[in-house]
């Protein structure tokens, strides 16, 4: 764990210096009326440092008063969601999704760190007005200091302090505001936003799907209504066309809509799954296609899958929220077919809760990127890849997934990470947290080539982390905490060569231990910080 104190950096009137000549002699720093463009009250932000290209975050997922601010690595949890409440005069109190708490600055001080605090309406140390930077970036000027929010030091590095300083239009003191579902990758652009083919749109409780002039559907099933504007699109097409869903409504678990090769589809509005049903049906169903684009997407009830997509290449899922009552959140998957392996899938940002399986799954998948895969309470994994290479993973974050079971916040398994015969690292993780559940991290059935850099782990019902004839692993090179629940566990099954080539190194094990057993080929434990917890070698 980083711990952050309010040390001044010393002569500081270097930096500063340094900052005006970077800037030029002409430089000038806004007066303290300039604003910045206004903000949407409604939207939710994102804020990356100009200097550090880390977002503001709020440290170790705390939701206590007086918890810091730092700058991490963006990966648009919760932890570095914000929203803006104005308060009048040009300020606003910024609330954190996260813990609902807001930014304060507790006096004037250089050096001061950041925190967040419950909002208190007249309490000006909470309250921040932006001013204009070039490049579209922001500095946020405190109201009780008039200072800025600064990242201390020009820190690069995760954990970097976040506090004031004097306005000086410093690069550590400007700030792009990331609205999430715009630009970067993030489900491109407000929902319905921007230009389209088709459309369905909701009135009145009739359905209407439209392809430019043309009425293609008008009725009261919501599930016609998409999939006729999704058919409206021009065949034999080779670039994406795009559909636009307006409005809500429920489709039967046995139904699904089905998208063709070059599609995109935007669902303004929520899908709600009724009844029961069998075989691969999902809301979103996707098979041996290519240039698949799923832009929002709000899933409740009861589907088999929310989404289901097989023998796909080239396929991007921006904003997804399923609040389910079960089945599984998202199944990427080619049937255990090696020779057609699904490729180059990207998912921005998944929210699953609820699900009585996993809340995302990929099976035989070659080239895999994923933003944050949030998983709430569902029965088995936040994350679980199959058979799966080439995979970058920015954020695990799992509460009460696979309780009683011994499925994980973070699983990989059915020799994912294995390119050939051989496990180079090709499986990289940021960080997973998991608190409850069943398991932190398993690595399980011949997988490897994983590399996960931070870990938070905390009341795991069975193990921590479990690797099991695992190959080629490297955890917590950037450090973190494992605390209470289960224990560390390096072991095998006799149907399945033993570990070998692990490393576990650079985390603080809290009330737990680490156990060995059977022996590991080519084990590394380094600077493991023991906290009432013990390490068992073979």
């Amino acid at each position: 764990m980083l711990f952050r104190t309010t040390t001044r950096r010393p002569r500081r009137w270097l930096v500063v210096a340094a900052t005006l000549a970077m800037l030029g002699a002409a430089t000038t720093v806004a007066a303290p009326s300039a604003m910045a463009a206004t903000v949407d009250p409604n939207a939710t932000y994102v804020f990356v440092n100009r200097h550090s290209g880390k977002a503001m975050d709020v440290w170790n997922w705390s939701t206590a008063d007086n918890a810091p601010i730092n700058q991490y690595a963006r990966n648009d949890a919760a932890v570095q969601q914000w929203r803006f409440v104005d308060v009048g005069g040009g300020y606003h109190q910024i609330r954190s999704v996260h813990s609902g708490k807001v930014l304060e600055l507790p006096n004037a001080t250089d050096g001061v760190q950041l925190v967040q605090n419950a909002a208190a309406s007249g309490n000006t140390r909470q309250h921040f007005r932006l001013a204009d930077s070039d490049g579209g970036h922001v500095r946020f000027i405190n109201r009780h200091s008039n200072k800025a929010l600064d990242v201390w030091g020009w820190s690069t590095a995760d954990g970097g302090m976040i506090s004031q300083y004097q306005d000086v239009n410093g690069a550590n003191q400007q700030w792009r505001l990331v609205a999430l579902g715009t630009g970067g990758g993030n489900g491109g652009g407000d929902c319905g936003s921007g230009a389209f083919q088709a459309e369905a749109v909701l009135s009145g409780g009739t359905w209407t799907a439209r392809n430019g002039g043309t009425t293609v559907y008008t009725g009261g099933d919501m599930r016609s209504a998409v999939q006729a504007a999704v058919n409206s699109l021009s065949a034999g097409r080779t670039s994406k066309q795009r559909v636009v869903v307006r409005g809500s409504g429920s489709i039967s678990a046995g139904s699904r809509i089905s998208l063709p090769s070059y599609t995109t589809i935007d669902v303004c509005g929520t899908i709600n799954v009724t009844g029961s049903g069998s075989g691969d049906q999902a809301p979103i169903y996707s098979r041996g296609t290519t240039q698949i684009e799923v832009q929002h997407l709000t899933v409740t009830g009861s589907p088999l899958y929310g989404i289901f997509l097989r023998n796909v290449t080239d396929v991007v899922l921006g904003q997804i929220d399923m609040r389910l009552s079960s089945g599984l959140g998202v199944r990427i998957d080619n049937r255990g077919d090696t020779s057609q392996w699904t490729r180059n899938v990207r998912i921005d940002n998944v929210y699953v809760s609820g699900a009585s399986s996993h809340a995302v799954e990929t099976y035989g998948v070659d080239g895999l990127t994923v933003g944050t895969v949030t998983a709430r309470n569902v029965g088995e994994s936040g994350l679980l890849l199959n058979q799966t290479i080439n995979a970058t993973v920015t954020t695990v974050d799992a509460e009460n997934a696979g309780t009683g079971t011994g499925y994980a916040a973070f699983r990989i398994a059915n020799r994912a990470g294995r390119i050939g015969s051989g496990y180079p690292t090709n499986i990289r993780v940021g960080t997973v947290r998991a608190r409850g559940g069943g398991r932190g991290i398993f690595c399980v059935s011949e997988s490897g080539g994983l590399a996960v850099n931070r870990v938070d782990i905390a009341n795991t019902g069975n193990n921590a982390i479990l690797l099991e004839n695992c190959y080629g692993v490297d955890i917590a090179a950037g450090g973190g905490t494992i605390s209470g629940g289960g224990e560390v566990r390096l072991a095998a099954r006799t149907e399945f060569p033993g570990n070998r080539d692990l490393t576990l190194r650079n985390f603080t094990l809290v009330n737990s231990r680490i156990l060995e057993n059977p022996c590991t080929t080519n084990l590394t434990i380094s600077n493991i910080a023991l906290n009432n917890s013990t390490i068992s070698r073979c």
